[in-house]
């Protein structure tokens, strides 16, 4: 697009603040939207909740002008702050409305952060479970859920005794003081935990998963939080999706949503009706990350009981979509590793 007029010219006022994004509009419940994107894969929280507000338009009343295809750190700030405001009790007792100005002003303290990334500490016990800190406030004032799939299984007791109701912080301490403690019960514990740490450095377990499309509501926008990065995240028939912002994806209009449905990454893209997507994606490769060697196996599998049955004059087994087969594979991998009892 055109340079950014003068208007929108970045103000040299400390580099956050001049920092600016690219706008992709793309078609979203029948209106053209905008979704603001990055072009490094930053932390970014301004950009996950910016997005859930756009994508609501309708609630939150964040309209930015059609042609608009840059925008600023300072602009988003300055939507969010009015959305913030906007969120006044009607009528409020006093009592509410000292309230109210009280989370207002720490609303506008953690502002300037979300720009830069904002101190979040999970616990391990729940999707929803963090450490309070100021800046959850911003999250309860705009009433946006907080998630994250970081969770200890149940159905390993060892763990769940050693990493307990412990945030990511304070389990870090634990650590390093059982390791050093003559104790060798708690010395075993500080491995457990540390393991417990290693073998989930996706951050986002099986079970965080599950628990994850257990708690979100069919609909819904909520922030997801991975390797201190923020996502908008929605449900959608029962699966999750997180928003595509990568610039790389700025002229792909049928590139708005990718599948969260494993644990390794493994992915698909979806258009914004949540079908799989087949835009080109980068360097013109196809959008869809490589498939999974045991999926593509599935698939000529089935390719072959397809022909089988129509040679034999059968009706055709249903044929799965490659996104219904990772997650019958996730599903079955799952299975495995937890039996029920």
């Amino acid at each position: 697009g055109p340079p950014p007029g003068p208007a929108e010219r970045p103000r040299a006022r400390g580099s956050r603040a001049a920092e600016f994004y690219r706008v992709k509009w793309v078609s979203w419940k029948g209106q053209r939207t905008p979704v603001i994107t990055q072009s490094e894969n930053g932390p970014c929280p301004l950009l996950a909740i910016m997005n859930i507000l756009l994508l609501h338009s309708r609630c939150f009343q964040v309209k930015l002008p059609p042609q608009k295809d840059v925008i600023t750190a300072e602009e988003l700030m300055a939507h969010l702050g009015d959305c913030i405001l906007a969120t006044q009790p009607r009528e409020p007792s006093e009592g509410l409305q000292l309230n109210f100005q009280q989370n207002i002003h720490d609303a506008m303290t953690v502002l300037p952060k979300l720009s830069t990334g904002l101190d979040v500490n999970v616990r391990f016990t729940g999707v929803s479970d963090f450490e309070y800190t100021p800046e959850c406030i911003i999250f309860d004032l705009l009433n946006v859920p907080l998630y994250h799939g970081w969770l200890v299984d149940p159905q390993s007791p060892e763990m769940v005794q050693a990493v307990g109701k412990l945030s990511y912080n304070q389990l870090v301490e634990k650590i390093i003081t059982c390791k050093q403690a003559s104790d060798s019960s708690l010395v075993s514990e500080g491995l457990v935990a540390e393991q417990f740490l290693e073998a989930t450095a996706s951050q986002l377990t099986y079970h965080g998963l599950c628990e994850l499309t257990a708690t979100a509501r069919e609909g819904e926008l909520g922030v997801f939080f991975r390797n201190n990065h923020f996502s908008t995240m929605t449900k959608h028939e029962g699966h999750l999706y997180l928003l595509v912002t990568d610039q790389g994806f700025l002229q792909e209009e049928g590139v708005v949503w990718e599948s969260l449905h494993t644990v390794d990454g493994d992915s698909c893209f979806c258009d914004t009706h949540f079908h799989l997507s087949h835009a080109p994606g980068k360097g013109g490769t196809p959008a869809a990350p490589p498939p999974d060697p045991r999926l593509q196996q599935r698939q000529v599998d089935q390719d072959y009981m397809v022909a089988l049955s129509l040679q034999q004059g059968q009706d055709a087994p249903s044929v799965l979509s490659d996104l219904e087969l990772a997650r019958q594979l996730q599903h079955e991998e799952y299975q495995q590793h937890h039996p029920h009892p």
